[in-house]
Formats: structure tokens, sequence, C-alpha cells
């Protein structure tokens, strides 16, 4: 048998260039017409499969393939949007993706063997099928059995290249038809809804062209979701009405250290009772102590690093809104630095050579140190946490590079990749905790202190400080990515793009979350105990976190974390839908929810994709027709206005705002 032909694919030109110098001795490299960013890269490899061969590793750039309905529906006025729902849909390759795929079949041509090297993740499989379909487009043999196959790689370090390599897998089609599933029912549903939307409401919002993404009422079942939670928080900070209430604080203060003791009865609502008894404490001379405790206690080193903890700790420490921080992340991939972004796993295998993985990063930076000693005597291995895809480790470096080489933004994020997994290699920091009651009066306060005997983990996890929580306001980034994983709501690698969406629809305001401060201790108590009074319920929070009358206007900190309020709009939307009185809401979870778990299903061969789009297509089409049955309801929303404008939606200087 002469030298057999290998075409390898990967999703990314830094993919391709980089596993063609780790697989290629002499790699020669030509650019493709058509494209500047897309190069082939041509070497000789042999696999231990297939022997001696000679390689050409191309890439695409994301999807390759379009989906659109056929002309006749492309007019919005042409049909009642209604008719998407079983129109025909045209697959095809789109005209800023055609030099790309005219390469892939130019060289499929005379391809044994079509090796994918896509992202192996679920929407990495589907990429695969579209190379695959193209490339038989010229090459029949490649779409048979054993014509194609795929590496399963979760960095680009140089091993675990060589290592994919020969061990090439089949694609994994039910994970491809999850994704075709999901491509199907966005288009079918979205269009229809975001048609209907729009048509309904284009009286109301005066529009002209409809042809603009800014001037669409955009439905997504993962945007509009999104959005419903972040109403839902707004309505409840805002309309809750706060009801007063008392309580006592005690404070002790010798040799220039103060201690702040908690009322045991927490706070009453009935102020006689809190003044009757915050006197018959003053009658007493002396606190008597009633029990003194100390108890060794640990502060748990971190879980192993996710893409949604990435996202939230981003948010939270880094100041990065979550969009921001997996594309560093992915750049930082690409590089070679980390390893693959996009995981569910918080579990380390047992087969890793995490000892090596930190000996790597004893090289140079801040961390070198102490890198260095907890290979020599403080390495331990990390917790498991409840979460394993199967498919991608937890996010990890992989090689060392001196953190002064790269541009600020990626620094940080790869700093807080590091400092996260030195910290998960680490042992538990340990203290001891003592609590101490005291009888002053009829009433009892407590008090508890922490002192921490080993640092350990704490040494280099910067960001795990001792603090004071802050009052639950509006919905911030990291709550809301929270809130969307538990209920199902896209991938943790497509979330951080639904909250761009609601925001740049106009349905979302984003800001940088305020600490008031008028509401804080002061630095010096007037007595030896005092009388403070507060406010139960979220409108008072609401008023230190930046909202109207807030204290932030006079001297507020304002922290890296954003918090999301919903516009006029957003709140119309949501409080329309949910006026229809449906048992089925658009603005709630759980539709999306179901078509998620039904996207799970089928990648475990449990339904068809057939199935799967035949059933959801058929519970929107419901929806669908009770929204026909109510077609007023959108617009005679009324809605308190929170603002003096909003863009040329309402009018200005209101203090409500009808759509009708």
């Amino acid at each position: 048998m002469g030298v057999r032909t290998v075409l390898c694919v990967a999703e990314k030109p830094s993919i391709a260039k980089a596993i063609a110098n780790h697989l290629g001795d002499q790699v020669t490299t030509h650019n493709i017409q058509g494209n500047p960013y897309v190069k082939n890269y041509e070497f000789h490899y042999t696999f231990p499969q297939w022997g001696h061969c000679s390689v050409t590793m191309t890439s695409v750039l994301g999807h390759l393939l379009s989906h659109e309905f056929e002309p006749r529906y492309k007019s919005w006025t042409s049909c009642d949007p209604s008719a998407l729902f079983d129109a025909r849909i045209e697959v095809f390759v789109g005209s800023n993706r055609k030099s790309i795929a005219d390469n892939i079949k130019r060289h499929a041509r005379r391809a044994d063997v079509l090796y994918i090297w896509t992202d192996c993740d679920r929407e990495g499989e589907h990429i695969g099928t579209e190379i695959r379909s193209v490339a038989a487009q010229s090459n029949q043999a490649l779409g048979r059995a054993g014509g194609t196959v795929r590496a399963h790689f979760s960095n680009i370090e140089r091993a675990h290249i060589i290592h994919a390599a020969h061990h090439p897998t089949d694609l994994d089609e039910t994970q491809a038809d999850a994704v075709a599933s999901r491509i199907e029912l966005d288009l079918r549903v979205g269009a229809s809804f975001t048609r209907h939307l729009t048509l309904s409401l284009r009286s109301v919002l005066q529009r002209g062209d409809l042809s603009e993404a800014s001037q669409l009422i955009s439905y997504g079942s993962c945007q509009f979701s999104t959005l419903g939670f972040i109403v839902e928080r707004y309505l409840r900070v805002r309309n809750f009405v706060p009801e007063p209430f008392w309580s006592i604080k005690l404070m002790h203060q010798k040799a220039g250290t103060r201690v702040n003791f908690i009322w045991a009865r927490k706070h009453l609502f009935d102020r006689m009772s809190v003044v009757i008894l915050y006197e018959w404490c003053l009658t007493s001379q002396n606190a008597q102590v009633q029990k003194v405790k100390t108890t060794p206690t640990s502060k748990w080193k971190p879980l192993p690093l996710t893409t949604l903890e990435l996202q939230k700790c981003g948010s939270r420490f880094l100041g990065m809104d979550s969009q921001k921080v997996l594309q560093l992340a992915e750049k930082l991939y690409q590089k070679g630095w980390i390893s693959y972004p996009r995981t569910e796993t918080d579990q380390f295998d047992q087969g890793m050579d995490l000892r090596g993985l930190v000996q790597k990063q004893a090289q140079g930076g801040l961390w070198a140190d102490y890198a260095r000693a907890l290979v020599e005597r403080g390495f331990s291995w990390p917790r498991n946490g409840r979460n394993n895809d199967k498919a991608h480790p937890p996010i990890h470096p992989v090689n060392f590079v001196n953190p002064s080489t790269l541009p600020h933004e990626e620094q940080r994020v790869h700093e807080f990749v590091i400092r996260r997994f030195l910290a998960c290699c680490s042992k538990d920091a340990q203290g001891s905790k003592t609590d101490i009651s005291i009888l002053y009066g009829p009433e009892t306060f407590n008090a508890s202190g922490l002192v921490i005997l080993e640092r350990n983990y704490l040494d280099v996890y910067v960001y795990d400080r001792e603090g004071t929580t802050q009052p639950p306001g509006y919905l911030t980034e990291p709550d809301l990515l929270a809130l969307m994983n538990a209920n199902g709501i896209g991938t943790d690698a497509t979330m951080a793009d639904h909250i761009a969406t609601v925001v740049d629809r106009k349905y979302v305001e984003a800001r940088a979350q305020r600490h008031g401060n008028d509401e804080e201790e002061p630095e010096e108590l007037p007595a030896q105990a005092r009388v403070g009074n507060g406010r139960r319920g979220r409108t008072a929070v609401a008023r230190r976190r930046g909202g109207r009358n807030s204290g932030a206007g006079r001297g507020g900190a304002i922290t890296g974390v954003r918090e999301f309020i919903p516009t006029t709009l957003g709140v119309a939307l949501v409080e329309g839908h949910e006026n229809m009185g449906f048992e089925t809401n658009l603005t709630k979870p759980f539709l999306r929810k179901e078509m998620e778990l039904k996207m799970n299903a089928i990648c475990h061969g449990q339904t068809t994709k057939a199935r799967v789009v035949s059933e959801t297509v058929e519970q929107y089409r419901g929806v669908y027709a009770r929204m026909r049955q109510h077609p007023d309801v959108l617009r005679m929303v009324r809605t308190e206005c929170r603002r003096t404008y909003f863009s040329a939606d309402v009018i200005v200087g209101c203090s409500e705002v009808c759509f009708r």
C-alpha cells in the first residue's frame, strides 16, 4: 500500500496551527483563496493505525453550514408567523464560508481519511458532522463508516495532542443530533414568536424598517427566561413593603480592641418592648460570661474550576462580565497555556499528573515559591465535586508562560486559573473558633471569633478573604448565572451570550453594583449598648444598591460585579405574558428546561431528533394559539416607569407607560 492521505480539520485556525506544529517536523504553510484567516499546513506523520501518511491540516471558523427558511417565507408579511413551525428549512454553505468549504472539498477528493479536530463538546460534534457532509460532496467514501474519525483532546500541549492523534474515535452522532434539533427548534420557535411580537407591537413602538436588529422584539426561549429572572427579582425589590424593626447592639472595648455582640433575639417589631429591654440592660453594671467554647475548625479549599465557576468568579473577583472572561480564557486555551475552558467537570481524574503541572508553575510568576513548596511538602489531592461531564477535566494550567508576556486582561484571567489550581492542590486552612455568650441584664448576647492557625491554600488564593456579607438586591451576574444553570437555561458556554442578548435588545440594563454606606456602623458607639433600628424587606435594600434615593450617590462603593435592572420594555414583556394567564409562560424557564432535558435524552439514545422536534413544536404551537386569542394584552400593559425616558418607546417624562 502506498502513502495514505489524511485531511485533518480543526474548529479554529489557531488550533490547526498548534496541532500541525506538534505533529509535523517540517510543515509547509499555504494560504487559501478567499479567506485571510484559514491556512493549510502540509506535513508527514506516522499514525499507528495507518502508517506513514501525507497530512493536510486546515480549519473552519465555527459552524460551516447555515439554516434558513426557503425564500417564499423571507418577507415578514408573506404568511402568518405560525406557518414557520412547519416551513421547509434550507441547509447551505453561506457566502462567508464558501471559500472554506471549497478548500475542504478540494483536499477531500484525494483523502483516504477525514480526521476531525473540533472542540470535544456537543457543539464540536455537530460541526464535525457539517465538515463531513461537505467533504463527502467530493468524496463519498469519507461519509461512510470508517471514512471519518475524530480526535479527543482537552488542551493543545504536545504530549496530549500526540496521544489524541494515536487514539481516534468515531463522531458521536447522538450529540450531533441534539445540536441539530436545538438549531431547528431555535429557528422555528424564535422566528415565529419574534415576528408575532414585533408585528403585534409595531404600532406601539412606532418604528419603520424591521430589518434592523435593534428594532425587533426578538424572542428566544433562553433570552426570555433570562429576562424573566431579572424582572422577577426587580419586582420583588420594588414592591415589597418595608416594616420597621428594632434591635439592641452591644460592644465591648478593651486595650483598643472592640468586640461586637449580637442580641440573641436578633430583632423585634415592637419598639416599646425593645426600649424596655434596653433600659433593663442599662441597669446592670456588669455582664456575666455564661459560656466560652473553643473548637478547631477548617476552611475548605475551593473545588476544581468549571466554566460556570470561572464566569461567576470573573465577575465577582476580576470585575469582568461573564462573556468577556470566557473569551479571554478561550484565547489562553488557543495559545496552549490552559486546558479547554468549557467544562462542567469539578473532579480531577486520578491518573493525571497534577504534581507535574504544579512543578511547571514553579518556574516563575508571583506564585512560583508557593508552587515550589507545594511540590516539596504541601501537595494535597483536590476535592471532588459532584459534576463530571466525561469529556473534559476541570480548567487548569497545562504549560508555563511568563505572565508579563501576556496582555493585561489575559494576564488577570491566567493568574486566577493558576491560583485556583494551586489552591485546589493545597491543604485546607486550619484554625480555631471561639464562641462566647454573655448575660447583660435579662438579655443574652453572643459573639464569635476565628483565629487562623495554618493559612495553607489562603496564601495563594488571595480572592478568598474574610469579609462581611452584603444584603440582597437586584440580580447580580453571578446570581443570574447560578439561576440559569439551576434551571437548565443554556449551557455553561452559552449562558453569557444569552445575558448579552437581553442587554443588547434593551430589555435589561447592566450597571456596576453599588454598596451604599449610609447605614454603616459609626466608628465610635456613644454607650455600651444602644437601640438600633432597621427595615426588613427588599425595598430598603434597594435604596442601598444605587437605586433612587441610594446612599451610593453619597459615597457608596462601586464593585466590579454587574447587576441587572429591566427596562420598561423588559418589564412590559414579562408582565404582558403573565397577564395572559397561561399555565405555560414564555418568560418562565420550564419550557426551555424541558427542551434541554430532551437534548440530553437524545445524547443518551433515549429518544430521537425527529421526535423531540415534533413534540416541542407542538408545545409552542399551542402557546402561540393561546397568544393569538389575547391580541391586546401586551399592548395594554401598564407598568411603573423607573426613569424619565426610555428611548423612543415611551412618552418622555411620564409616570406611567401604556402600550396601546
